[in-house]
């Protein structure tokens, strides 16, 4: 796994670069598919907004139910909260929130006595959020600012936790598990979209940065992941791949990162997969995190 610790800058950077591109105006998708390199955060951004990774991920009915700039920020790998089976009343939090498509699009599952909580760490993300909460008009909205390592919401205060594509991007993703159990009540849901591995890849995709910030570097296998969630303390583990990127999907997310990596692009068919990832806290509160003192203590 990568170990950069300029990692986490990078991915505010990155993310950063895109709020602030649709904030002016930049749109989503049309035309920006990657020709040009990913030398900075900017031309990442604007590579990935179209990738075959974080297109075509909504419905007309979501699309239209939540402001034009939120779908135009969504950099995601799936659709969450169309699988979460979000209930009236309950409360959710959606780890990496970004522009707020998904917390947007849960406050209207959940409804006016449920409640929305979208995590971020980049403030133009944020902002972004913010003014597209506004423009939906939904009350039972809040978004915080933090980190996923260390989520700034009491113990068992949640009753869902979703993300979407963005638990492949942390450097310490245990700690990002562990903390996801700590805040959910007992019984509460994991539920988030990822890209997960299948098979080996190939070393120079795993050291390889923008890939990381792209949701393919980072991700990981699928029993890996299985592991991780049982070593929290999740039950019922599962992985639903949502959908398989073949060798054209490869070499379009390869594409600006040079000769070398795009020559692998026949050698990652089928090896990366959009995944619903599935897992329950248990009823009696127990688990191995609790057990083994693993859990995070709870921000203020």
């Amino acid at each position: 796994m990568n170990e950069n610790p300029q990692l986490k800058d990078i991915v505010r950077q990155t993310y950063g670069a895109a709020a602030a591109r649709v904030a002016r105006g930049g749109g989503g998708g049309g035309g920006c598919c990657g020709s040009a390199p990913a030398a900075s955060a900017q031309a990442t951004a604007d590579t990935r907004c179209c990738n075959p990774i974080s297109s075509n991920l909504y419905g007309a009915g979501e699309a239209g139910a939540v402001p034009a700039q939120a779908l135009q920020a969504s950099l995601g790998c799936g659709n969450p909260t169309a699988l979460a089976e979000l209930k009236p009343g309950e409360t959710v939090l959606d780890l990496g929130s970004g522009g707020g498509i998904d917390v947007l699009l849960s406050a209207r599952r959940v409804g006016p006595t449920g409640r929305a909580f979208g995590l971020d760490m980049t403030d133009e993300m944020l902002a972004l959020a913010q003014q597209n909460k506004r423009a939906s008009g939904l009350t039972n909205v809040h978004f915080l600012k933090g980190e996923i390592e260390d989520i700034p919401l009491p113990d068992a205060s949640v009753d869902v936790v979703i993300s979407n594509c963005v638990v492949n991007l942390a450097a310490d993703k245990d700690r990002v598990l562990r903390e996801a159990w700590r805040v959910l009540r007992p019984g509460g849901r994991f539920a988030v979209s990822d890209i997960v591995v299948r098979g080996e890849v190939p070393p120079a995709i795993r050291r390889n940065v923008e890939l990381w910030i792209g949701c393919v570097a980072g991700a990981l296998g699928e029993q890996e992941y299985l592991d991780k969630l049982a070593a929290a303390g999740f039950e019922q583990a599962s992985i639903e791949a949502t959908r398989v990127y073949g060798a054209d999907d490869a070499a379009g997310f390869l594409a600006g990162q040079g000769e070398e990596l795009q020559r692998l692009a026949r050698e990652v068919d089928g090896r990366f997969i959009s995944g619903f990832v599935r897992a329950v806290k248990p009823a009696a509160g127990g688990g191995a995190a609790a057990r083994d003192g693993a859990a995070a203590p709870s921000s203020s």
